[in-house]
């Protein structure tokens, strides 16, 4: 039986086993002031291993922008085996004010070289400095380009696909919006894992998560805000920025969809994920028992059956 509070409050988290005893340890990210939050963050990175890149080449360079915007830094993991592969377009997560190229660099090289696809990662631009649609933009400009130049990189032009995580999931998710309202790049696949979806916060789990690890509804509303700006909640916003926003979902490609019990963003996740199997999208989805947001980061077995699956849905849906 779960443990819970006293009468008429909100029942306490029971964490998988694995990832309880992490939780005290967790350092805050505190997105109200993103030049604190990237200094934390790079601090981190900084704590991290060395990421194994055998069997894969990594390279970096600047694709072009959006029309009047700067170019695009991206970093391009290429296996060494024979291609061509399966390419996938991968967007890193921070809540739009931060991350970077290295933020989910261990993602990327596994992609590479277990799922056997060339990973186009990308550098946007970062919000509050770039407020929405600079983020999207430079990621829709990575991805065109990426269309456009699949022999030079290896890929298959018909095994596509996108991928983000936590607002990198948001940025995925509207990508595939974009590329179908736009006639873009032809799409086979997306992969949302713990994905931010809907600026609304209106859910069951974005009401009770407010001090979750890692991610909690504050986390949310302020990162919100740095990307729509102040007074968003008065104003129209686009399903370019917030997917959950979008009215028709057909005709997007394939999704898996990853989301963790204690995270305010699970219910948009899943949400979401059940509107595109309504609009006839087929559609996976896997809600992690015990889990907290961005959990498949802390080394524990558990995260590594995290990724290994994930990588292995990527396989599936772009591989040979």
């Amino acid at each position: 039986m779960s443990e819970t509070s006293p009468a008429g409050s909100t029942p306490r988290p029971e964490y998988h086993p694995e990832l309880a005893p992490l939780v005290e340890g967790i350092p805050y990210l505190d997105v109200t002031d993103p030049p604190v939050a990237r200094r934390t963050l790079k601090g981190l990175e900084a704590q991290w291993p060395p990421v194994d890149t055998s069997g894969i080449i990594v390279t970096e360079r600047a694709v072009p922008g959006p029309e009047g915007a700067p170019d695009v830094t991206v970093r391009i993991y290429t296996p060494e085996t024979p291609g061509p592969h399966g390419g996938l377009l991968w967007i890193h997560g921070g809540g739009f004010v931060m991350g970077d190229l290295e933020t989910e660099h261990q993602h990327c090289a596994s992609f590479a070289a277990d799922g056997g696809c060339v990973v186009v990662s990308v550098q946007y631009r970062l919000a509050p400095e770039n407020p929405f649609p600079a983020g999207v933009e430079d990621c829709y400009a990575a991805l065109e380009w990426m269309a456009k130049n699949t022999a030079e990189l290896g890929i298959d032009p018909d095994r596509m696909g996108v991928a983000g995580c936590s607002a990198g999931g948001a940025l995925a998710a509207a990508l595939t919006l974009m590329a179908r309202d736009r006639g873009g790049p032809r799409l086979v696949f997306q992969l949302l894992t713990f994905p931010v979806i809907d600026d609304r916060m209106d859910t069951p789990s974005a009401r009770r998560f407010q001090d979750t690890p890692v991610w909690s509804t504050p986390h949310s509303r302020a990162s919100w805000r740095h990307y729509l700006g102040e007074g968003h909640e008065q104003r129209e916003t686009s399903p370019y920025a917030a997917p959950g926003r979008a009215t028709d979902l057909s005709g997007l490609p394939p999704a898996h969809i990853i989301t963790a019990e204690y995270d305010p963003l699970r219910d948009e996740g899943i949400g979401y994920g059940l509107r595109l199997l309504e609009a006839g999208v087929p559609t996976g989805i896997h809600q992690w028992a015990g889990t907290f947001h961005i959990f498949d980061a802390y080394g524990t077995e558990l995260s590594e059956r995290a990724a290994a699956e994930r990588t292995r849905v990527v396989k599936e849906a772009l591989g040979a």
